[in-house]
């Protein structure tokens, strides 16, 4: 067997494009007849593929592609892009550089973003679809028809997940069951000496969890609205949401170190009890997964989705739940990338569920035993989930990053919502969408 190489690729990330406003990897031939997939085992002796990744995401092939080397004696190269991932990935895009595979957000938006007709393989046809369950299939991966990401596991639900010791230490029996309710627990804890929430403001992508949840209870008619120019995210809905935020900020419910604290350092703080909750998706138990093993999770770690008016999730696709091939002009290589995600998602996925210790989304392939409960309590919130703003809007503007820059002090709520409103009007404009 092989040894893969994870490497870490080093990356200015300042100049952040803006999905049509420039125009990643011109000149492409996008002229797409059918595909061949290969057969899943052929050998590929002498080939290497390189897979971007991002730090939540870089350990998920680790199994399938050490199985996939010894079948085919191809090499597989992680590469780990750092983050801000998806402005990482866009700006090396935009230089020419691609990968074969890269973990890819698979919403409307953001294969719109990476310019999918241009830069992406269409993996339509592909063998495994027929095996996927029907309720997963067309959920996401989609542009304009065309199926250009390969789902690999159960969307990603916003939600909160807890510390079960915490709750029973401090005699809470049930997790809330609206937002009233939620802000209320943070706040008898807090009296109790508990830091209530653990935020990761350093790392900064999980910011926006806080306020798409909070939307969940009218994704769909807000996002038709914003989508069309007749709200915008300075209007009372979405404004008010950040406001929300930022305000149990200031009364003091999260993490004293929120300014600087990173994704790892949530899944320390929720496993060890030093945090009661944190708002996350699925990435984050993944995280969990590779500090503890299934019984401790399960005793500690419990997850409830959570709305403004109820236990609504927040369905958001991210990157860690899909993959996409890119057009790299090497044919034997964007060939070599088909037969992977073939493997992957064919004769592969057994193992890869029963590695990760997660939901098969394969209706001839069995969930292993094992999963822990909250995995499951994610998956099953799937179902009844609304739509995030990256699966229902137009265009994915940096809220993130504006909310992080909100809560270390350098922008106003309103000055978050002007800003991520200019950017998304900027985005629809140059997609050419009505009303902008």
């Amino acid at each position: 067997m092989r040894q893969r190489r994870i490497t870490a690729a080093a990356l200015a990330t300042g100049v952040l494009l803006l999905a049509g406003c420039s125009d990643p990897g011109a000149g492409t031939n996008t002229d797409a007849g059918p595909v061949s997939w290969p057969e899943p085992t052929a050998a590929l002796d002498g080939t290497t593929l390189t897979i971007w990744a991002a730090q939540n995401s870089n350990m998920i092939p680790e199994s399938v592609a050490a199985a996939f080397e010894e079948a085919t004696g191809a090499e597989i190269e992680v590469v780990t892009i750092p983050d801000p991932y998806e402005q990482g990935v866009q700006t090396k895009v935009a230089s020419g550089d691609k990968p074969d595979l890269a973990f890819w957000q698979p919403t409307a938006s953001m294969l719109t973003a990476i310019n999918a007709p241009t830069n992406l393989q269409p993996l339509d046809g592909a063998p495994w679809l027929e095996a996927m369950d029907p309720a997963l299939r067309d959920i996401t991966g989609l542009a304009d028809g065309t199926r250009y990401a390969a789902l690999i596991s159960s969307p990603a639900v916003q939600g909160v997940y807890y510390n079960k010791e915490v709750f029973a230490e401090h005699g809470v029996t049930a997790p809330p069951t609206d937002w009233d309710g939620f802000v209320e627990l943070a706040r008898s804890l807090k009296e109790q000496g508990v830091t209530p929430f653990h935020e990761m403001g350093g790392d900064r992508w999980a910011t926006q969890w806080w306020v798409q949840v909070q939307l969940a209870d009218v994704a769909d008619q807000l996002w038709e609205r914003v989508n069309s120019g007749e709200e915008e995210f300075t209007d009372p809905t979405i404004l008010d949401a950040i406001t929300e935020y930022q305000a149990l900020i200031e009364e003091g419910l999260f993490n004293e170190d929120i300014r600087t604290a990173t994704f790892e350092d949530q899944a320390d703080a929720l496993l060890a009890g030093d945090a009661a909750m944190a708002m996350q998706v699925n990435s984050f138990f993944g995280q969990l997964q590779a500090k503890a093993d299934t019984a401790e999770l399960d005793e500690r770690i419990g997850f409830f989705p959570i709305s403004t008016g109820g236990n609504v999730g927040t369905f958001i696709p991210d990157q860690s739940n899909a993959l996409v091939a890119f057009r790299t002009g090497d044919a034997e290589r964007e060939a070599a990338a088909r037969q992977f995600l073939s493997y992957w998602l064919g004769e592969g996925y057994q193992g890869f569920v029963e590695d990760r210790k997660t939901v098969s989304i394969m209706s001839d392939v069995p969930s292993p035993d094992g999963i822990p409960q909250a995995l499951l309590d994610v998956h099953a919130a799937v179902a009844t989930s609304a739509g995030s703003m990256q699966a229902l809007a137009i265009a994915n503007p940096d809220l993130y990053l504006n909310l992080a820059d909100m809560i270390q002090g350098a922008l106003t709520p309103e000055e978050v919502a002007q800003r991520t409103q200019e950017q998304f009007a900027q985005l629809a404009r140059a997609q050419g969408a009505p009303g902008f």
